[in-house]
């Protein structure tokens, strides 16, 4: 059966979206966001990851406990399966400088992984049409939107890239996230793409206060 988009063709037609997608990390925003993008009815799309599930993942990422021991990126696959019956592509992988087109997804856990593959892979790489990063604590996050060509953006870009010490962590010295500031910071990546591909000018970076409900936007 094929996925019915009735609803919203008229704000996203996948028809008519033709640049491949690629998504860095299946985690907590990577793994909700690569489910919406397949519901939107996007099927080029290639994710990288290497880890495994875990039972510490199943509250806040996309994946069930039935997954738990399968690769993040096998159990991602088998969900989009069933939900869309369409099949993404995926790698069981480190991203490692492969070659990136279309739309990046950047969305590792670590700052240290984000300079890298930025660096590495992504500024001023033309085939690359849109980078889009989120940042997520226990209750804000950030996303970037970032052309990589655009010598200003690439700037103030490079100055949001903090040390991973910044991170903020429980008192158990783990990485602190809840499911709706994963669910919500997903879908202003999805609608980030969205608004791009119907060639709206985008933020550059929006910040969210999911606790006391502010957002802040800012053009470059």
């Amino acid at each position: 059966m094929a996925l019915d988009i009735m609803r919203h063709m008229e704000l996203f037609d996948p028809h008519y979206f033709e640049e491949p997608i690629t998504v860095i990390g299946a985690g907590a925003t990577g793994s909700w966001l690569t489910l919406a993008l397949a519901k939107l009815g996007l099927t080029d799309i290639t994710v990288y990851d290497f880890d495994v599930v875990e039972s510490h993942n199943v509250p806040n990422q996309a994946f069930n406990i039935h997954d738990i021991g399968k690769t993040k990126t096998q159990a991602l696959q088998d969900i989009i399966a069933v939900q869309t019956n369409h099949k993404i592509t995926v790698k069981n992988e480190k991203y490692t400088n492969q070659r990136l087109t279309g739309v990046v997804f950047l969305m590792v856990d670590s700052m240290a992984e984000r300079k890298r593959i930025w660096e590495t892979s992504i500024k001023l790489k033309s085939q690359i049409k849109l980078m889009i990063e989120p940042r997520m604590g226990l209750d804000m996050g950030r996303i970037y939107n970032v052309n990589p060509l655009d010598m200003e953006q690439i700037r103030r870009y490079e100055e949001t890239l903090y040390s991973d010490d910044v991170a903020e962590v429980s008192a158990c010295g783990a990485s602190m996230t809840v499911i709706t500031t994963a669910l919500g910071i997903a879908s202003w990546c999805a609608r980030s793409l969205i608004n791009w591909h119907n060639k709206e000018e985008l933020d550059n970076e929006i910040l969210i206060d999911f606790k006391y409900n502010n957002i802040i936007t800012t053009k470059w």
